[in-house]
């Protein structure tokens, strides 16, 4: 027998004890640290762009042909696709949880090979870019300056050139997103009325820039084979990519017959400048760059977040003078504070059971076994936790908190055993181990079993919901399992060395005191029981009553997948009339922006103009990322972020010109764009647009009037003004006018 060996063996059994605590500790330093356990399914998103096209075409020309090969790939749970009139097309490609991300990219970019044939030239022109989807935004990073110098343009290709690879490079990042967007570009900026009298189309200019603006090979002098007489070789080099204003404005458009030439300065205006002017982002009202971090799936938060500010303080150094960053958003101070404080709590918890235990046995011999015993179970189920690659999250963190009233119980069966045998049977504490131990062996290895029969199968739940609490159930059974381990072998073994028989004698007042209350409490638990087995009949009766009360309980207790908590910031999703330029929309979000800055619970407010995250770009939409003060600096006057969210809700709906939906940020990072139901409308036969456009008009307004639902609102703009164009084809041949 085990416990009999361990009696014998004490030492053994205390460096088993102590191994097992050394790599749990050890264990748990190297899990990842995250707030829930990774359910976000993987993702792979297909971009590519279509320059000048309308929405419809480019669904039709660019989508289509790429959800026709997507469809059937394996492990995909859902596809779906996002054509704007920018000419952007976005198809993403979500599977399973649990998928290999770095397989399913590859899937994709082979099908993707296979759509190319059946994509317009322009498309495979402007590239057509797949990559791995990171949902998790870890942290937002910032570059400003109060130098005019320093503007947008500026700030922005500073980050992308800069900033944004040192932060790819970092372990555990996934992704990053200049939020500015605003890319360094030679802008040629054409005179109709100057091509106009020299003849001249756009193509002719574009075809003038490709052929002069390419990278030339001009091959060497000199090399084999030769006649012998040459012993050097030279390699040519030769102008082909063009880097300033001055030399695009050299290109010669056209050469004519006497000799003059039209070069591209006499037709346009060429300068360094953006590559597009649609959107425009500030931080606390001033220009800004700012850069979003996307955490690898199964990286360390904690860990990444401080490595990028290590990183940005190395950068810093190279910082031209007036250039400054900072941190907007950290999700991993919220993460460290949530963990911190179940930390504690596990510590309270364990610290609360030996107090109560120590006032129950009464002994601190006694209360010591159970107190070695607990923390072995604890910290060895770090062990298990890192094997089976799982994170440090609130979730395991609090099934261990559970668990410590579970696993410190094993442990005082068997000191209460000793301790009855020694005072009954007169018997030595080695000799009343063994007995004790050769009496509940069988009921402790049955008492866990039944223990993890019960947590099991949840650990087997389908679904989102299986995986979320999956590290829940299998935590609180390894952590079962070591304590009838432990319950087995040191237990046994320090009741052997420590437990001493006490001569009786007075107790003092407190342990008589709860010998008191324990003995009037046993007493008239044994009169109600006697009670209730006299009116058994009433008694089922009123335990049917409570049953039922408490399923009307149940049944009104709102339900929801998780608790929204006070992350500390939220999203303002903002979309004026369709058609709307970014120079409409920039004064109605720094009217917004005036607003919310002078909000006394507002740390940042993060804007940008002509995007937001549910319509993605637009020049008619903006977004406002607002970031809270520390919940300590402003729990006085009570601004949680609801009440925050209220507020600046009750402004925004006294703007006419837009539509605003305010929503938090998921429960669960990756899953969502934020806190809040999306509810998907489909046409299952792809031909009548017109009706689904009527169905989710009739949804949205059906929705709105209900008190539960807010800010129901649809992405979709069917009525996006267009001219649209009616070219006479056989006049435009005859006058020799190209049709492309």
């Amino acid at each position: 027998m085990i416990s009999r060996f361990c009696i014998d063996r004490p030492i053994f059994a205390s460096v088993i004890s102590i191994v097992i605590v050394i790599v749990g500790i050890i264990s748990g330093l190297s899990l990842p640290i995250d707030q829930y356990p990774n359910i976000t399914p993987p993702a792979v998103t297909i971009s590519a762009s279509f320059p000048g096209a309308t929405a419809n075409s480019v669904a039709d020309s660019v989508a289509a042909p790429l959800e026709k090969e997507l469809n059937g790939i394996p492990n995909m749970l859902y596809m779906e696709s996002n054509s704007k009139n920018s000419g952007s097309a976005v198809v993403t490609v979500t599977f399973e949880v649990g998928t290999n991300p770095d397989l399913a990219a590859v899937d994709v970019q082979n099908l993707v090979k296979l759509a190319e044939q059946d994509l317009p030239v322009d498309v495979l022109d402007e590239g057509v870019i797949v990559e791995k989807m990171a949902n998790v935004e870890l942290m937002k990073i910032a570059i400003r300056s109060d130098d005019p110098k320093f503007d947008e343009v500026y700030l922005s290709n500073y980050m992308s050139i800069n900033i944004n690879d040192e932060m790819k490079r970092i372990p555990g990042v996934g992704r990053t997103r200049n939020n500015g967007g605003r890319r360094y570009s030679m802008r040629i900026w054409l005179k109709p009325d100057r091509m106009a009298a020299y003849s001249l189309t756009t193509n002719d200019v574009m075809a003038a820039v490709r052929e002069q603006n390419a990278a030339a090979a001009a091959g060497t002098i000199g090399g084999q084979p030769n006649d012998g007489d040459i012993t050097l070789t030279y390699p040519i080099s030769a102008i082909g990519k063009l880097s300033s204003a001055e030399e695009f404005g050299a290109i010669i458009v056209r050469a004519n017959k006497d000799g003059s030439m039209i070069r591209m300065r006499d037709i346009a205006r060429v300068e360094l400048g953006a590559k597009a002017y649609t959107r425009d982002s500030r931080l606390d009202g001033a220009p800004a760059a700012v850069l979003s971090i996307y955490l690898l799936p199964g990286a360390n938060a904690l860990e990444v977040s401080n490595l990028v500010r290590e990183k940005m303080a190395v950068v810093e150094r190279n910082f031209p003078e007036g250039l400054e960053w900072l941190v907007v958003y950290d999700s991993a101070e919220f993460i460290q504070q949530s963990i911190t404080e179940v930390i504690i709590t596990l510590i309270e918890a364990l610290l609360l059971v030996m107090l109560v235990v120590y006032l129950f046995l009464q002994n601190w011999r006694t209360t010591l076994i159970p107190s070695l015993a607990v923390p072995v179970s604890v910290v060895g189920t770090f062990i298990a936790m890192l094997l089976l690659g799982f994170t440090l999250n609130t979730v395991n963190l609090l099934a261990l908190v559970l668990v410590i009233g579970i696993v410190v119980d094993d442990a005082i069966v068997v000191v209460e055993n000793v301790e009855r045998l020694m005072a009954e049977e007169g018997m030595e504490a080695r000799e009343a181990t063994i007995q004790a131990m050769s009496e509940l062996s069988g009921a402790l290895v049955a008492t866990s079993l039944v223990l993890a029969v019960g947590f099991v199968p949840v650990a087997m739940l389908p679904g989102i919901t299986g995986i979320l609490y999956r590290e829940f159930a299998v935590t609180i059974t390894v952590a079962v399992l070591l304590s009838t381990i432990v319950a087995l072998t040191l237990s046994p073994a320090l009741c052997a060395i420590l437990m001493k028989r006490e001569a009786v004698g007075k107790k003092n007042w407190l342990f008589q005191k709860i010998d008191d209350i324990l003995d009037k409490g046993a007493e008239k638990f044994g009169t109600l029981v006697g009670l209730t087995l006299r009116f058994s009949g009433r008694t089922l009766l009123v335990f049917a009553l409570m049953l039922g009360v408490c399923w009307l309980l149940f049944n009104k207790v709102p339900a929801s997948f998780m608790p929204i908590e006070d992350k500390g910031m939220f999203f303002v999703d903002m979309e004026l009339h369709d058609g709307s330029t970014v120079n409409r929309t920039k004064p109605v979000i720094e009217r917004a922006e005036r607003f919310v800055m002078s909000h006394p619970a507002v740390a940042h407010v993060f804007t940008l103009a002509g995007e937001n995250r549910r319509s993605g770009a637009n020049e008619a939409n903006g977004q406002m990322e607002i970031i809270l003060k520390p919940w300590e600096l402003r729990k006085g006057g009570g601004y949680t972020v609801t009440k925050v969210i209220d507020e600046v809700r009750q402004e925004l709906a006294t703007y006419p010109e837009i539509v605003v939906q305010v929503s938090q940020p998921p429960a669960i990072a990756g899953l969502g764009l934020g806190s809040g139901v999306d509810l998907v409308l489909q046409d299952r036969t792809g031909t009548n647009w017109e009706g689904l456009l009527e169905a989710t008009d009739e949804v949205i307004q059906k929705a709105n009037l209900r008190r539960e639902l807010t800010g129901v609102a649809s992405p979709v703009k069917p009525e996006t003004p267009e001219l649209f164009l009616d070219v006479d084809r056989a006049e435009a041949k005859a006058l020799g006018i190209p049709l492309k």
